[in-house]
């Protein structure tokens, strides 16, 4: 029921700058390495009831041989944390990503400086439910002023409802079960000068 297309949304909301942030040529390296995920907009099912209890999670990118986008995740379910790992094969236009198979129809970078933030858009397709989810990834376990604001002019722009949107509780179990490997600064400290393992 949500499966309108980005392009659409963008043309109806006043998003500022909105043009400017399609990142056609934004190189897919600059989103490679391990990401917290901080903050997160979504209009799936259940999300509302589940949102105080989510914690922080974790995403890892990579590129393979082919040219495609890989992504390891661990996120929080009612269950538990839940790790999956998904490749996603670029579009003909623009820099979007998808896996149709794996239920990714969409997955595009809205906005990000490039450095210590990004805030990701993702249509996601599972069996007869439909839905989308706005994510803010961070290098940090503590995100920016200028991040968070980004984060929230994209999803009320998008028409995210505020029960559909949540700062996730900062607790990292999840997140740590893929990212404890990676050289992530620990909260409070600076992103520069710190290695990543797949620079």
């Amino acid at each position: 029921m949500w499966a309108v297309p980005l392009a659409a949304l963008l043309a109806l909301v006043p998003v500022p700058g909105a043009r400017a942030l399609w990142l056609g040529r934004l190189d897919p390296t600059q989103l490679l390495g391990p990401w917290y995920v901080l903050a997160v907009a979504s209009r799936e099912k259940g999300f509302a009831l589940e949102r105080d209890m989510k914690t922080i999670e974790g995403v890892v990118v990579t590129l393979t041989p082919e040219n495609r986008l890989q992504l390891l995740s661990s996120r929080h379910r009612l269950e538990g944390c839940a790790q999956q790992e998904v490749e996603l094969v670029k579009q003909t236009s623009g820099w979007v990503f998808e896996n149709p198979s794996r239920g990714v129809l969409e997955y595009r970078v809205l906005g990000t400086n490039f450095r210590d933030f990004a805030v990701v858009f993702t249509q996601l397709e599972f069996g007869e439910e439909s839905f989308n989810t706005v994510e803010l990834y961070s290098r940090r376990q503590t995100a920016s002023g200028e991040a968070l604001r980004l984060f929230s002019k994209w999803s009320k722009g998008l028409g995210f409802l505020s029960q559909q949107q949540a700062q996730l509780r900062k607790d990292v179990t999840c997140a740590q079960k893929i990212l404890q490997r990676r050289q992530v600064p620990a909260a409070g400290e600076p992103a520069q000068g710190c290695r990543w393992d797949v620079w």
